[in-house]
């Protein structure tokens, strides 16, 4: 999960964040090619994570079968599903607008790290 969220730059992932809620993933000869999960919940919602797959397998449809999956998870809980994107992955905007997402706002984040020195 970690290779794969580092390859593809999701958003945030660590070394614990699928902790936070359940994940799912494709395999391919035994490699994680693909994977959606959950992460952030405050009460009613659940947020849609770390949606990537490795660049040599895109084009099959994973994101949207593991979205599709983890999204009907979150309805069915009775919660409504939400997600943050980069405005410029355009590919993934256009899946996400397949699904039904609509954009409700532009967000500017920070990160900030603690200097090493």
């Amino acid at each position: 999960m970690i290779a794969l969220t580092a390859l593809t730059k999701p958003g945030p992932f660590d070394k614990r964040t699928h902790e936070l809620g359940t994940y799912l993933g494709i395999r391919r000869e035994g490699k994680l090619v693909a994977m959606a999960g959950e992460r952030l919940k405050i009460p009613g919602y659940t947020e849609v994570s770390a949606v990537c797959t490795h660049p040599e397998h895109t084009g099959h449809g994973y994101a949207r079968l593991l979205m599709t999956e983890v999204i009907q998870r979150i309805l069915d809980r009775g919660e409504t599903p939400f997600l943050h994107v980069r405005e410029d992955n355009v590919r993934a905007i256009e899946l996400y607008h397949r699904l039904e997402f609509t954009r409700r706002a532009l967000l500017y984040t920070v990160v900030l790290r603690k200097d090493s020195a």
